[in-house]
């Protein structure tokens, strides 16, 4: 079975990438180890992912945001950073520019069901869903993937988008720095008192960290991040106990709140590809960077990632040249590098000093908050950063 491109991965980063692809002329596998009425119909994760205007024109783009349910999107309209019990907030808005807001909510199941239902028809994309990848085998001459069910595909390039924990990754010698953080994130979509005024924020209060994400209507969908142990224990609540729990934990600033789903419960680890290419193979999404979800970033980052390959690799298909070039593969690696770089570290440096319990990390704390306040130029680059990332 020969293509010109295999990708190992359906997640959104995947199918992302095989739709744009579409037109190209290439011939195009996708390699996914969940069945097919999985990748058509997800389940419900309980994942909001905070789209950026950018990510939001990209999917339009492909062709996946017609599929969304506009009841499915919800407006973001401002961003808050709150510490402890102090009274300084750092708000970030879209004000100066010609937008509204700062993106939009869309539920993570609803994104990938979408991207999925932009790709079912697509012609020269052949799905192989239902099977698991054994061998992958790069060298110059060409790539080898080798299915458990003893198929062999053979291709010019390869691309891994197989999550944070890529065994594409793995075979192919790329090291990776993974941080498990020995940490979880639960994750409940509730009903509130209150209304939310398409505000999201981020508490990091002493011992916990609790965001609220607003949905449509007096919804929010609360992420509440503990030792895993903690977690743990939380996930045996009933609902009504849940709600109860999380009530108190946001100090009733929505007023009572009522679970409608979950809990979904997440590991939390981060990663850092080593390198995003090797011969005739490409990282793409969570595979080359798994961001921490404090910064609703991830995601984003994945979506961009796999349109700066699809650029390249479109450019030298529409040329007649060699689409897994030593030469292209490192133009992507250097622009998404670049591109990653700076919010990966800002990331972990605001996850590194608002975990930090010690009382030096929380005078820093307040004096960032404070500063913030009165830094209204940074606010705004900050705000932009949010939105067009």
């Amino acid at each position: 079975m020969h293509h010109d491109v295999i990708i190992v991965g359906g997640g959104p980063a995947g199918l992302a990438f095989a739709r744009a692809l579409h037109g190209s002329g290439l011939q195009v596998a996708l390699v996914e180890r969940q069945p097919e009425p999985e990748l058509a119909t997800p389940r419900d994760d309980g994942r909001e992912i905070a789209l950026t205007h950018r990510s939001i024109a990209t999917l339009k783009a492909l062709g996946a945001w017609a599929h969304l349910d506009p009841a499915d999107i919800a407006p973001l309209r401002e961003a808050r950073v709150l510490n402890g019990g102090s009274p300084f907030a750092l708000s970030f808005d879209a004000q100066g520019s010609e937008d509204d807001r700062l993106g939009d909510l869309v539920p993570n199941h609803r994104i990938r069901a979408a991207l999925f239902q932009a790709v079912a028809d697509q012609p020269g994309l052949e799905i192989l869903a239902g099977v698991a990848v054994a061998t992958v085998l790069a060298e110059r001459t060409g790539v080898t993937v080798t299915l458990v069910d003893g198929r062999v595909l053979r291709a010019r390039l390869l691309v891994g988008a197989d999550s944070r924990f890529s065994s594409v990754r793995q075979q192919l010698g790329i090291g990776a720095h993974i941080n498990r953080l020995g940490r979880s994130m639960l994750l409940a979509r509730v009903a509130h008192e209150e209304d939310h005024h398409g505000i999201a924020t981020e508490w990091f209060d002493h011992g916990q960290t609790i965001a609220m994400l607003p949905l449509n209507g007096r919804r929010s969908s609360a992420v509440l991040t503990l030792p895993a142990a903690d977690i743990d224990d939380l996930v045996q609540l009933d609902r009504a106990a849940l709600g109860t729990d999380l009530t108190r934990r946001y100090h009733r600033r929505l007023g009572r709140m009522t679970v409608l789903a979950g809990p979904d419960v997440y590991p939390l680890a981060i990663t850092w590809s080593k390198h995003f290419v090797a011969t005739r193979s490409a990282l793409i999404g969570d595979a080359a960077v798994g961001m921490h979800p404090v910064t609703a970033h991830g995601f984003n980052l994945g979506l961009q990632s796999q349109a700066m390959l699809a650029r390249l690799i479109r450019a030298a298909a529409a040329r007649g040249g060699n689409i897994a070039s030593p030469l292209l593969l490192r133009r992507f690696e250097t622009a998404h590098r670049l591109a990653a770089l700076p919010i990966y570290a800002a990331t972990n440096a605001i996850v590194s000093l608002y975990s930090d319990e010690r009382p030096p990390a929380r005078l820093a704390r307040m004096a960032t908050l404070r500063a913030g306040t009165h830094l209204p130029l940074v606010r705004s680059a900050v705000s932009r950063l949010l939105m067009q990332h």
